[in-house]
């Protein structure tokens, strides 16, 4: 089946970072390490656009457990509240101390082929806010952090999204979901993504399609489409 008309497709690696992967990384996400052989061969395929982002975390960051004292990460929960607007304000999951910014644990992983990466685009740099998209945080009125990620797709004329990266259940899920959102046809490559908690998996991917975004295989045809 040939691909569709005007035809662009734009990578996003989302957070392949240390503290996300395991031997040693802090939020480390169960066989995390096991995506890059994919991620790589993704790199080597002819997309208009091969974008790498980063959680780049100050020290004193909403999301982390430590910073709310009595407080435990993955169990307990923090209140978001939109800084620009008290009355808006949701509840969200606390996580370990990850990827503050200039650390080790930041770093993107040593095994990534970045040399192919056009664009590194850094988010959650907010202290009050979690950002879990590569776009933008999930408050509306109004938002708070923009990473300007949807501006450089449309600046490229991109068509089409292909997410891979950490965690599937959340920050891949997020990224993915807003790429729909901006207009752009949206994939997540099954094989380049694991999860924070993997029995989710077919609930995530249900969310997913709700939201009009498809999950796809690496040997499929919408992969296909971009090795021509």
């Amino acid at each position: 089946m040939a691909p569709p008309e005007n035809f662009k497709p734009a990578l996003i690696i989302v957070d392949l970072q240390e503290d996300f992967c395991p031997p040693n990384g802090s939020l480390a996400v169960p066989n995390g390490r096991d995506i890059i052989p994919t991620v790589n061969s993704l790199l080597n395929l002819p997309f208009a656009l091969k974008i790498a982002t980063k959680d780049w975390h100050p020290s004193d960051h909403i999301s982390f457990a430590a910073n709310h004292p009595g407080k435990q990460p993955f169990s307990d929960f923090a209140t978001i509240i939109n800084p620009n607007n008290p009355e808006e304000k949701y509840d969200s999951r606390l996580w370990p101390v990850h990827c503050v910014q200039n650390t080790p644990g930041a770093e993107l992983i040593s095994e990534l082929d970045v040399g192919k990466v056009d664009k590194v685009i850094e988010k959650g740099q907010q202290k009050e806010v979690e950002m879990y998209s590569a776009f933008y945080d999930p408050l509306k009125s109004p938002r708070c952090s923009d990473s300007g990620l949807a501006k450089v797709l449309r600046e490229e004329r991109v068509t089409d999204v292909y997410c891979v990266g950490l965690a599937f259940d959340y920050c891949v899920k997020a990224t993915a979901v807003d790429a729909g959102k901006e207009g752009f046809r949206t994939w997540v490559v099954r094989e380049g993504t694991r999860g924070v908690d993997a029995e989710g998996w077919e609930r995530v991917e249900g969310e997913l399609k709700g939201e009009g975004v498809s999950c796809v295989d690496f040997g499929g045809e919408e992969v296909g489409w971009v090795r021509g």
